[in-house]
């Protein structure tokens, strides 16, 4: 009997033959299916285990969006919807991606392939546990931080030496910052290895808790080799550490799944690389498949871009991507969209406007770092910027009534970064 358990994916597709039958090649690529009849492939095999498509939606004609063998002048878009038997797959996630993320892209007849939505049976999403932090988690471990988190990145972000790491990182625990994270690209240089700067931050923030009070998490960024991921995460957590970040589409999802069961603190899931399966609107997957995926491993923070980014997705797409983070999965924890380039107090507003949330993390590193009042004014003027963007106060009057007050630091930053913009 055929498994009524089914993964059902929607695809754009562009193809030089019929739109039903490109969708019918993916379909029998990804199962039970060969471009040639195989000896072997019965009926009853066909009849469980062959994907089916289930609907095909003609799109038009348009150029080719991607090279292959041949080069037709002309193509045949659609929206095909595909339905994988569970069977097939099981709760593993490297299997379900290879299924309905792997060959496929490869296929001559595709001019276009990208996975734009994902549905999952309940008994999949049900076997992996999710955040084990999430949104409450964080907000606990950050002494029950209320309002839009606010973060920052070490910069430069690579180069510095052990006692400039330590005068950045002061500077911004004593700002009473919420989180400061590794950049990306500092993993365990010899110059400043991951066990120094660990020593380094933690210190540190120890020492800034004591006269703020204020406590400060750090993403440490323990992306290298998979031998020694738990090696790295234990070396975080017994010097007190209270976050680890990994680079996910690098390390990929099953790294993820394998660092969630034995961590003891948020996983800080950063995104690089994740563009290269994403940008292009004619190959990979979108942001809502593969934070769904991303979710089910595990991750507590997820990087989402920032409105006004200097990255390349729109305002629109955005939002669409910290919507998606709230949307229910099973019974799994929210992780908290993380919000990142070119972040400062002009882009609260239009972001509260389009999300409609305080659930966030903000990271800002020039409009932290390089605020004219320095570090800590960087972090009040964020804070400010958000609190005026939930009251619905426009962002200049809002600086202007905490200059009479006597905090100048909104104003001096609204001065800074429009300027700038």
């Amino acid at each position: 009997m055929r498994d009524q358990r089914v993964v059902r994916c929607t695809y754009y597709l562009e193809s030089d033959i019929e739109p039903e039958r490109a969708a019918a090649a993916l379909a029998g690529e990804q199962s039970s299916g060969t471009f040639v009849p195989v000896p072997g492939e019965s009926d009853r095999i066909r009849e469980r285990h062959a994907a089916q498509v289930v609907e095909v939606r003609e799109l038009g004609r348009r150029s080719p969006s991607l090279p292959s063998r041949t080069r037709p002048r002309e193509v045949r878009a659609s929206l095909a919807v595909i339905e994988f038997p569970m069977e097939n797959i099981g709760t593993d996630l490297a299997t379900l991606q290879t299924t309905v993320a792997g060959n496929l892209f490869e296929l001559g007849d595709l001019f276009a392939c990208r996975l734009r939505d994902i549905d999952l049976p309940e008994e999949f999403v049900a076997a992996h546990a999710g955040p084990a932090f999430g949104v409450p988690g964080t907000r606990r471990l950050l002494g029950g931080a209320e309002g839009v988190m606010v973060g920052t990145i070490v910069k430069p972000n690579v180069g510095l030496a052990e006692d400039e790491f330590r005068r950045v990182v002061r500077e911004l625990a004593r700002a009473s910052i919420d989180l400061i994270k590794d950049d990306e690209l500092m993993t365990d240089p010899a110059y400043l290895p991951l066990e120094k700067r660990v020593a380094v931050a933690t210190e540190e923030i120890r020492a800034a808790e004591q006269l703020t009070g204020h406590p400060t998490m750090y993403a440490f960024n323990i992306t290298g080799d998979l031998a020694g991921l738990r090696r790295r995460h234990d070396l975080v957590v017994e010097a007190g550490g209270r976050c680890v970040m990994l680079n996910v589409p690098v390390m990929g999802l099953p790294a993820l799944a394998w660092l969630r069961e034995f961590s003891e603190v948020p996983v800080h899931g950063h995104r690089a690389g994740l563009a290269g399966a994403m940008r292009s609107p004619a190959l990979g997957m979108s942001y809502r498949v593969w934070q769904r995926l991303a979710r089910l491993a595990g991750a507590d923070h997820l990087h989402v871009s920032g409105l006004g980014s200097k990255f390349y997705e729109t305002d629109d797409e955005v939002a669409d991507h910290v919507r998606s983070l709230f949307e229910p999965l099973g019974d799994t924890l929210r992780p908290v969209p993380t919000l990142s380039s070119g972040q400062n107090v002009t882009t609260p507003a239009p972001t509260y406007a389009a999300v409609g949330s305080t659930d966030l993390l903000m990271l800002a590193g020039g409009g932290v770092a390089a605020h004219p009042d320095g570090p800590a004014a960087g972090v009040r003027s964020l804070r400010a910027a958000w609190a005026a963007a939930v009251d619905g106060t426009p962002l200049e009057r809002a600086a202007r009534e905490a200059a009479d007050a006597g905090d100048t630091a909104l104003l001096h930053a609204v001065r800074a970064f429009e300027k700038g913009a």
